[in-house]
């Protein structure tokens, strides 16, 4: 099957209301019907404004960032995208083509 895959940016401590922003993206997308997502929170990085971030063994949350990303159809994917732009919520994404399926077990 041919699709979508979503990458957001954004850092662990970034929030959207009173949610983390990971956790938020995350129930929004899974409430307009996308089939699965995840987060992954990264060693270090850094982003537009060339500030580097990184976790130091002493901070407990800090400002790491964290990818959340969903293979999706086209259609989700676009609903997802416009609902976002709806909602004005500030993310850095990358869309790109994907193939994707499912290995199902064999009945013996």
């Amino acid at each position: 099957m041919n699709g979508t895959h979503l990458r957001f940016y954004t850092y662990e401590n970034r929030k959207h209301g009173s949610k983390l922003m990971y956790e938020w993206l995350l129930e929004f997308a899974k409430a307009r019907g996308v089939h699965g997502g995840s987060a992954f929170r990264a060693i270090a990085g850094f982003g537009r404004h060339g500030q580097m971030h990184e976790q130091h063994f002493f901070e407990l949350a800090g400002d790491v960032p964290v990818l959340v990303e969903f293979i999706a159809t086209e259609a989700d994917a676009d609903a997802l995208i416009a609902a976002l732009q709806a909602e004005q919520v500030p993310l850095f994404y990358a869309r790109l083509p994907a193939r994707f399926d499912e290995i199902a077990a064999q009945p013996t």
